[in-house]
């Protein structure tokens, strides 16, 4: 996401800049936060203007760079809830992401209000939405997972089939993030004391552990890498010997599951991070805690979501109980 500053008002550059300097949040993370704020200030706008009919194509024309301070100083908290009855009806909004658009502003004016003192009230402070539904993620069980790390041995191009499988194995063991993964460089190995560094989300460095699994594939595909004439720093590098994009290793995935039968069912990069924390959780024994650290969130909330109970699992709990054989005494 470009952010070109002559498009915005003053205030929504230091904003930008105030998340990316004091806050350190991430460049997608910034990205998704600045389009909802232009959002929300088209609306606005158009708003302002008396425009009865908003469509969504007639947003995105609007121009925002010279809405002044005056009027984010007159907007109303049923100004807002407006706004949300037009992404709801108008932009087919659903909780999740009308959720998201809450916090962005919750932020904005946030700041304005406590940081740059440009506001005396924050029109947001009241602002209540329906909490999202927390649907189970999806994950692949320990058996698909085998299957997918099978599904790579068709490949003929053996250096992409080395790479390919050391991605999926760090996927599926360690449980990384997309960008995480892209943003490895072979500085972020320590392959004498089996870990890595990894760069997550608002730029926190954290260390993950590596298991004899990922050592091994590691091992194999950096005999292939350091073949490689580059001057690249990145662990994993595309057939153009760059770094890989996310959108190539997107591709890898895609393509691994489709041959190994598991397409179509809405699965991804981000579900392989799903199935490594279930499958730590349900047959490594790792306590809720532990699952926390190792993939770096910063809510234990975060964490329980990945910490689902299959049907089967549930059944052996049952069946286990003590007092699962105990029956009743007939009477002679």
């Amino acid at each position: 996401m470009k952010i070109i500053p002559s498009e915005n008002p003053e205030y929504l550059n230091e904003y930008v800049t105030h998340l990316t300097v004091v806050k350190g949040l991430a460049a997608s993370t910034i990205g998704v936060y600045y389009q909802d704020i232009r959002q929300f200030l088209r609306y606005l706008a158009l708003a302002r203007a008396g425009v009865q009919d908003i469509t969504a194509e007639r947003l995105a024309e609007t121009p925002i760079a010279d809405i002044p301070i005056e009027t984010i100083r007159t907007v109303t908290l049923a100004d807002i809830r407006r706004y949300y009855g037009f992404v709801t009806a108008e932009c087919q909004n659903h909780d999740k992401i009308r959720s998201r658009k809450a916090s962005a502003l919750r932020g904005f004016f946030r700041y304005l209000t406590t940081q740059a003192h440009y506001l005396e009230e924050d029109p947001t402070t009241h602002l209540e939405l329906a909490s999202p539904k927390h649907a189970l993620p999806k994950y692949l069980n320990l058996g698909e997972s085998l299957n997918l790390l099978k599904s790579l041995t068709e490949q003929s191009n053996k250096r992409a089939q080395v790479r390919d499988y050391c991605i999926l194995t760090l996927f599926l063991n360690c449980g990384i993030r997309l960008g995480e993964l892209v943003g490895l460089d072979l500085s972020s190995l320590d392959m004498d004391e089996k870990r890595m560094r990894v760069l997550g989300k608002g730029s926190k460095e954290r260390i993950v552990y590596l298991n004899p699994a990922c050592m091994t594939a590691l091992r194999e595909y950096l005999f292939v890498r350091l073949e490689a004439e580059t001057d690249s720093t990145a662990l994993f590098l595309s057939s153009r010997l760059r770094r890989i994009s996310r959108r190539r290793v997107q591709q890898i995935v895609e393509d691994a599951l489709k041959a190994a039968g598991l397409d179509g069912r809405g699965l991804s990069t981000h579900k392989l991070r799903h199935t490594a924390a279930t499958l730590m959780y349900q047959h490594g024994h790792v306590d809720v805690l532990t699952l926390k650290t190792i993939l770096g969130h910063e809510s234990i909330a975060t964490t329980e979501i990945y910490t689902h109970l299959s049907d089967t699992t549930v059944q052996e709990a049952m069946d286990h109980s003590p007092l699962a054989d105990v029956k009743r005494k007939k009477l002679p």
